[in-house]
């Protein structure tokens, strides 16, 4: 299995990428053999900007990348492309134990300046086994003002073999100084039948179930997985797109108001409880501890940063749940639309067909735009930081008036 056959709808970008890992090969091997670099125009450069919208296989790219990077394959000799995802190379870097490749992604809100300083450092390093020093930072977008002005300087001035690999929803999302100097990639959103194939093939999941979620999820990978394996979070979105049917009075848009709140916080507790549990106890392994007993001396300061930590994951996840719930709202109304508007083709499935039918009858076309509008609203008062619940209680309002 190639490294590139998890990254569904992007062949353009995986040859792309297979290019440049060819020339970063050629480069390697002639440096190892005490042999002048190739000549002439090379695919590969130190710094790669992964751009597109969510769920297109951002993080996917640039792990599968990074394991071309690393490919050891004696296939290599005999003409064959980096990233046989087979070799020791390839395989450590997708499980994520390669010595030389580092990946970071972050539970918070943002990045700040000492992580990015750490990266620095790291990045000046020469590679301790493998072919190059690799850095994946998933999340971008998500480094502060002062956190881009540390990267930007290891971006200008290159160690030799680090190659930084960078992911953002969009080019916007990045400092201009440090994207001018990066090679940029501009992913889309895979078509719903790949995203199907691939529940199918890597999960085993019923065809028909398979294509119901990715429909749902409107290709979006990471969702449609979770929404084909987890009956709750199946649950939970019908819980959100009923909400539509329930906004006939104010006592009506405030319930559904809360229901919807508490939709996320559980969806957000179900996450938690996945990971802190399992972060806990790795910690407490590694300070010496044991269940039911009290832990080393001068360990309480580590236990507390990590109790933090996740307290803020928390706060960050239930508003990615929310906002999630408020993706699902808007693809109902987008369904409503094009179901009014005599368009056959539907967006947000997910057995939600006789709820779209019902409200595309009962209202008409300009309601829905304006549903639509009060859903956007909402979305941009959380990133104001407005109270999830007041925010929520505003839109089922104009949900309701619209």
């Amino acid at each position: 299995m190639a490294v590139w056959d998890d990254l569904v709808g992007q062949d353009r970008v995986a040859a792309q990428l297979t290019a440049a890992a060819r020339d970063a090969d050629a480069y390697v091997t002639a440096a190892a053999a005490g042999e002048p670099a190739p000549t002439g125009g090379s695919s590969m450069t130190h710094a790669w900007l992964f751009t597109g919208p969510p769920g297109s296989g951002l993080a996917t790219a640039a792990r599968a990348f990074a394991a071309a990077l690393q490919c050891v394959s004696p296939d290599r000799a005999l003409g064959g492309p980096p990233g046989c995802g087979f070799c020791d190379g390839c395989h450590t870097t997708l499980v994520g134990t390669h010595a030389d490749v580092r990946i970071v992604r972050t539970d918070l809100l943002t990045i700040g300046v000492k992580e990015t300083r750490d990266l620095v450092r790291r990045a000046q390093l020469s590679p301790a086994g493998g072919r190059w020093q690799v850095i994946v930072l998933e999340d971008a977008d998500r480094l502060t003002e002062g956190a881009g002005n540390v990267l930007l300087k290891a971006v200008e001035e290159p160690a030799p073999r680090t190659v930084w690999l960078l992911c953002a929803p969009s080019t916007e999302d990045v400092l201009p100084t440090i994207r001018s100097r990066c090679r940029q990639l501009s992913l889309r959103t895979p078509p719903v039948q790949a995203v199907a194939d691939l529940l199918i093939r890597r999960d085993g999941v019923d065809p028909a179930l398979a294509h119901d979620c990715a429909r749902a999820t409107q290709g979006h990978v990471g969702r449609a997985r979770r929404l084909a394996t987890d009956e709750r979070a199946r649950a939970r979105r019908t819980t959100v797109l009923r909400i539509p049917l329930r906004v006939d009075g104010v006592g009506g848009c405030l319930k559904a108001a809360q229901e919807l709140i508490d939709a996320a916080t559980e969806d957000a507790k179900q996450m938690a409880e996945e990971l802190d549990g399992k972060e806990t106890e790795e910690l407490r392994a590694a300070l010496g501890g044991s269940e039911g007993k009290r832990m080393p001396r001068g360990t309480a300061g580590a236990m507390k940063e990590l109790e933090d930590r996740q307290k803020r994951r928390a706060t960050r996840t239930q508003r990615d749940s929310l906002d999630l719930a408020l993706t699902d709202l808007t693809a109902f109304y987008r369904d409503v639309l094009a179901r009014q508007l005599g368009t056959a083709v539907g967006v947000g499935g997910g057995g939600a067909d006789d709820a779209v039918a019902e409200v595309a009858g009962s209202s008409r076309p300009e309601q829905t735009l304006r549903r639509m509008e009060a859903v956007l609203a909402c979305r941009e008062a959380l990133d104001r930081n407005v109270a999830p619940l007041l925010a929520v209680e505003a839109m089922t309002v104009s949900l309701r008036s619209a």
